[in-house]
């Protein structure tokens, strides 16, 4: 069975290397073109120096004196043959590097662009870490082999020719080559399959340790509250120390090996020389044939080494290959179509319909069946309206928020915007439509202006600062020590949790949307704030440069409520009562109760000074009440 796993190994490690060849011919044909003139000049190089001694140097310690013409043609021979070395050695190197390195640059661009293509369900069942590792480490262990490939392959030329050239010499040491230069091939493939295991091991411990190191720094925040540094140190240092042994088994194995593979070659120059003087005795060979086979023998031993290092990083190359494949192959993606919105509405609010739309989330695993989050979902947000979603938790309302700008698509029914089902639309119509503002908002580490212009066409200055005013956020950029130069930190750091999401608003009002999404997307914001912002919303006319946008939002403040024109109330993924604020209030128990613990959870919050932005005045006829 180990047997049948590494040749599985060694073959498909060949198809690896097979599709780096196919990717870039040309710059691996430069590369082995070096290595194969490298190669050839060191079977030059022997019978050069074996003339050089046979012919030159003893007949010179004969006579006691050397002839200046024939020195002088013996130095420029070898000069020559290491100036064509040299050239060799910089192609070899010049063309294998550059043809690494471009693998690398694509696949991680593959990678990455497969990343954004995939629907955020798939992202959900992979940790940042192992995605993380795909893109970095596991691209590099999958085109790790192509430094030493043209070497490796230049080599086996090397071979053949110095097999050749054995047979002109002397079948008897021939018959030396053919013993060593097998037994080298063979050790380098025991040397492969003994290595793969491990090598496989330590490449998946690799996306382990880096899964975990990412979730607890990413997760500082909570290890830090909850005490719980020791055990997440504990945690790491656990696989941390697997790798370090996966690791040291590997160094523990090319110890063994990479003494048996620099000695054998010298084993062979041995057996040449006793050999060689035992035809050189019997008179069927010259001392400048011997001098040859030796030297050439010596020199062959590093070049050799590269077919061992191909097949030594094999197996970390498969193990590479085969997660990045997994990536690669993953199905899911959602397909854009062809159609563009009417050009002529380009200007006024959307209206967005959902109709009999059913939707489940794939099962963690394949055997299992999916848990449905909605069914019979049937409402439309007018144009220029507003409608608030409100629900208790898990009810749904965020995947109603994801499928209206797309996120995902439903088992069954439509999405539709302007009468246009959304699979159907370019991605830059729905982009250019649809804007989501999520609850936990992501802000870049570069400025304010760079964070809400996204480098979109068409947002100047001026547009930044009135998508700032609308989303009561100017206030505090323009009291930033460099305003809209600013840098804010990774995700924001610098700024609290309101401002951040008053930053990510701003962004996507900057894009002018025709329907704004917000997935309680001002819960960290002062309710004061946050109800002049709708207000502004609602009243987005009188913002010059931001036109009025049709709003779907998940809220759970009364003053959020009170604002819409219609409440959708949501249980169990199922529309179960629709109409005004103060109709759902008489009418449906279950929303009263939600909406008052929802209300006084905010007042404790109030109470307890958990924002921290600054208070608006609160927009006339806007009173908050809580019922009892």
């Amino acid at each position: 069975m180990a047997s049948k796993t590494s040749r599985d190994v060694l073959g498909r490690g060949l198809g690896v290397l097979r599709q780096a060849i196919r990717e870039q011919p040309r710059i691996f044909a430069v590369a082995v073109v070096g290595s194969v003139l490298f190669g050839g000049m060191i079977i030059v190089s022997a019978r050069v120096v074996g003339t050089v001694i046979g012919d030159v140097a003893l007949p010179a310690i004969t006579r006691g004196e050397v002839g200046a013409g024939t020195l002088a043609l013996a130095a420029t021979a070898l000069f020559g043959i290491s100036v064509l070395r040299v050239a060799g050695i910089i192609g070899r190197r010049l063309g294998a590097g550059y043809m690494q390195y471009r693998l690398q640059a694509s696949y991680r661009r593959r990678v990455t662009r497969r990343y954004l293509e995939l629907p955020l369900s798939w992202h959900h069942r992979n940790s940042t870490g192992t995605l993380l590792s795909n893109a970095n480490s596991d691209v590099e262990a999958a085109w790790y082999p192509i430094a030493p490939l043209p070497f490796a392959v230049g080599t086996l030329v090397m071979l053949v020719g110095a097999i050749v050239s054995l047979f002109a010499t002397d079948w008897a040491l021939a018959l030396v080559g053919l013993a060593v230069f097998p037994a080298l091939f063979a050790l380098n493939v025991v040397y492969s399959r003994r290595m793969a295991p491990r090598q496989a091991r330590a490449q998946r411990l690799r996306a382990e340790v880096s899964g975990i190191a990412h979730e607890s720094f990413d997760g500082a925040l909570v290890v830090k509250t909850m005490g719980r540094e020791a055990q997440e140190t504990a945690r790491f240092a656990g696989r941390a120390g697997e790798l370090r042994d996966s690791l040291i088994a590997v160094g523990r194995l090319r110890g063994v090996f990479d003494p048996l593979l620099e000695t054998l070659p010298s084993v062979g120059t041995l057996a040449v020389l006793v050999v060689g003087a035992f035809r050189l005795r019997q008179g069927a060979i010259s001392v400048t044939e011997l001098v040859s086979v030796a030297f050439l023998f010596t020199v062959l031993a590093f070049p050799v080494r590269a077919i061992g290092w191909v097949l030594a990083e094999l197996p970390r190359s498969v193990a590479g290959w085969d997660r990045l494949r997994r990536v690669l192959d993953a199905t899911g993606e959602m397909p854009y179509g062809q159609r563009v919105l009417d050009p002529a509405s380009s200007l006024g609010p959307a209206t967005i319909t959902f109709d009999d739309v059913h939707f489940s989330y794939p099962p963690a695993e394949a055997h299992q069946p999916g848990a449905q989050v909605l069914g019979e979902v049937c409402f439309t947000v007018p144009a220029g309206r507003t409608v608030a979603l409100v629900g208790p938790t898990g009810a749904g309302k965020s995947t109603i928020a994801s499928l209206a700008v797309r996120l995902v698509d439903p088992d069954s029914g439509t999405v539709t915007l302007d009468g246009v089902d959304v699979r159907e639309l370019t991605a830059a119509s729905l982009a250019g439509t649809v804007a989501l503002v999520a609850q936990v908002p992501f802000v870049f580490d570069d400025t304010v202006r760079a964070n809400i212009a996204l480098d979109r066409l068409g947002i100047d200055d001026e547009a930044v600062w009135a998508a700032l005013r609308l989303a009561e956020a100017d206030g505090f950029v323009a009291a930033l020590p460099d305003g809209l130069d600013t840098m804010v930190g990774e995700r924001g750091t610098s700024l609290s949790g309101g401002q951040r999401q008053r930053l990510t608003l701003a962004r996507a009002l900057a894009g002018r949307p025709r329907l704004l999404v917000l997935d309680d997307a001002t819960s960290a914001v002062d309710p004061r704030v946050e109800a002049a912002i709708l207000a502004g919303l609602r009243s987005s006319t009188a913002e010059p440069g931001v036109p009025a946008a049709s709003i779907l939002v998940v809220a759970y403040r009364r003053a959020t409520i009170a604002l819409a024109d219609e409440v959708i109330y949501v249980e169990q993924g199922r529309v179960v009562a629709r109409g005004t604020h103060s109709e759902l209030l008489a009418t449906v128990p279950g929303y009263v109760d939600l909406v008052t613990a929802y209300e006084q959870a905010e007042v404790d919050r109030a109470q307890e000074g958990a924002y921290g932005d600054e208070v608006a005045p609160l927009p006339s006829g806007l009173e908050i009440e809580v019922d009892r």
